[in-house]
């Protein structure tokens, strides 16, 4: 199971990586495995603000639909328009090209609230 050490991983399965003030996010390499193929993903609306914790998308498998969460408030600045013809990018490469979206972040001292790579580790083993 994948786990890069350069990003933040919240308890939902979802994983952030922070430039300044924009964050690109993406579901982990853990929750596109246990969601099996994925084959459609709806994207979230570009300009909406979102506090931390608001549903703002799905992804949907073979086995199910999930909602996907914004780690950190902002506002949806960018989407991933190409999920939208390959929704397995999720699953070949849930941290590069599978990324779901991007926001301007409110407040980017919010990300520390985040587990880092070790404790997200913790928390999938057990």
């Amino acid at each position: 199971m994948k786990i890069p050490d350069d990003r933040r991983y919240s308890p939902d399965h979802q994983w952030v990586v922070l430039t300044g003030k924009q964050a690109r996010i993406g579901v982990t390499d853990y929750a596109q495995d246990a969601l099996g193929d994925v084959v459609f993903v709806q994207l979230p609306i570009v300009g909406e603000s979102l506090p931390a914790g608001a549903t703002c998308s799905e992804v949907e498998s073979t086995k199910s639909v999930s909602d996907v969460y914004t780690p950190i408030a902002g506002t949806i600045s960018n989407v991933n328009e190409t999920l939208v013809e390959n929704p397995g990018l999720i699953n070949s490469d849930p941290y590069v090209a599978g990324w779901i979206f991007e926001i301007s972040v409110d407040d980017a001292s919010s990300a520390a609230d985040l587990l880092d790579a070790s404790a997200y580790r913790q928390l999938i083993e057990g």
